[in-house]
């Protein structure tokens, strides 16, 4: 299996039965500080992004992977540094991070963390968009939410 040159980001979201609209952050396992994000991780071989979306929404929380995904206009550059060097060769710095919103239903259960996040945490718009670490997560949860809210 070799590493494809981008990232994925997903956010699953649920509505509360007030109607609200809530999104699972999780905290990452593999840091000392508290680091809350999305789900997030690379393609592999010739994975399309959402095939990697669905595949890393499984592999990190149990969702199914026939859920239904919300393709964002969302875009980040991230540094290849911060993924796994400079695997791609000295001229390929950054690559680029393809969000999706993922829809947990009633009757879907509790998400499954694997190894890689110690906690998740449910949470409405504001508070999970303050506890987020990474702008590229920021916008991405801003553009969900107000997708959402717009197709009511």
């Amino acid at each position: 299996m070799s590493r494809a040159p981008f990232q994925v980001l997903v956010l699953p979201y649920r509505v509360t039965p007030e109607g609200a609209y809530e999104f699972a952050l999780f905290r990452r396992a593999d840091t000392t500080d508290v680091c809350w994000q999305g789900i997030a991780g690379g393609g592999e071989d010739d994975e399309t992004p959402e095939a990697a979306a669905r595949r890393e929404a499984f592999e990190e929380a149990g969702i199914a992977k026939d859920g239904p995904l919300l393709p964002l206009d969302s875009r980040a550059m991230i540094p290849v540094q911060a993924i796994c060097g400079f695997l791609w060769g000295q001229d390929v710095l950054v690559i680029p991070e393809f969000c999706f919103g993922i829809a947990i239903g009633a009757g879907t259960g509790e998400l499954r963390l694997s190894g890689e996040h110690r906690e998740c945490r449910w949470a409405p718009y504001e508070p999970a968009r303050d506890l987020l670490r990474w702008d590229s997560n920021r916008v991405a949860l801003w553009e969900l939410n107000h997708r959402l809210l717009r197709n009511r």
